[in-house]
């Protein structure tokens, strides 16, 4: 998803007509062997249609091989951000598409400042729900407490990576009322997302995942469970999402 907008000193005003709608490619039914996952992200898809009132309703990409996806190739330079949702399977730093596995930093490098000149210095937001492993989180009690002039700047600046599970972990979902992560950040959009900066968004999206679900389940080993996103920021500016 694109944002035409303005920068402004340390922040960024990503508003106003946006020259594309955000980027949602779900990709779950694969093609490997081995993996016998169950049912696909689609409940996160058509649940909550990625319509986020602040940002904008998402193009939907169902089953779609990684490299025909060419929206890094588009022309940003009217934009003021870029937003991609990946809704797959995956594991640790890779996601199972149509065509096979394909490592994350490789479908990100596409978009980098020396891949995409259009994207220098504006925010360029992954939002991913896919397992990063297979390990459980058993949880634990607790006590309860402007400038015109050039200027170099590092290529994989500006990224913010917003993974729905911490490195290793599983990443929980529910067939019906989608996964944790993505129920989590559609709330939290909705509530803060024309009033909060996006990482103060990001923090209650941690909060509400890590306190309000705990996963039940039949299978031996699997019930009780809890989960806690991970994010990564890169941003060198805030970045707002004003109405």
């Amino acid at each position: 998803m694109d944002h035409g907008a303005g920068s402004q000193g340390d922040h960024v005003d990503a508003k106003g007509v946006p020259a594309q709608r955000p980027l949602c490619p779900s990709l779950p039914h694969f093609s490997t062997e081995d993996n016998k996952m169950d049912a696909t992200p689609s409940a996160d898809v058509y649940k909550y249609n990625m319509n986020y009132p602040s940002i904008g309703q998402c193009v939907i990409i169902n089953n779609k091989n990684f490299d025909k996806i060419t929206v890094s190739q588009e022309d940003h330079s009217q934009s003021a951000s870029f937003v991609c949702v990946l809704l797959s399977h995956g594991d640790d730093g890779v996601l199972y598409g149509t065509d096979g596995i394909v490592q994350l930093k490789k479908l990100t490098s596409l978009f980098k400042g020396d891949c995409r000149k259009t994207l220098v210095g504006k925010p360029k937001l992954f939002f991913i729900q896919a397992c990063r492993g297979s390990e459980l989180d058993g949880g634990i009690e607790t006590d309860s407490v402007a400038n015109d002039s050039q200027e170099r700047i590092p290529v994989e600046a500006d990224f913010l990576y917003a993974y729905s599970t911490a490195p290793g972990y599983y990443s929980w979902r529910n067939t019906q009322n989608g996964s944790w992560f993505m129920r989590a950040l559609f709330k939290m959009f909705q509530q803060y997302g024309k009033t909060l900066e996006v990482m103060q968004i990001m923090t209650r999206v941690n909060h509400m995942v890590a306190l309000n679900f705990e996963s039940s389940s039949s299978t031996p080993g699997f019930s009780c469970k809890k989960q806690i996103p991970c994010i990564v920021s890169m941003l060198t500016k805030e970045l707002y999402f004003p109405s």
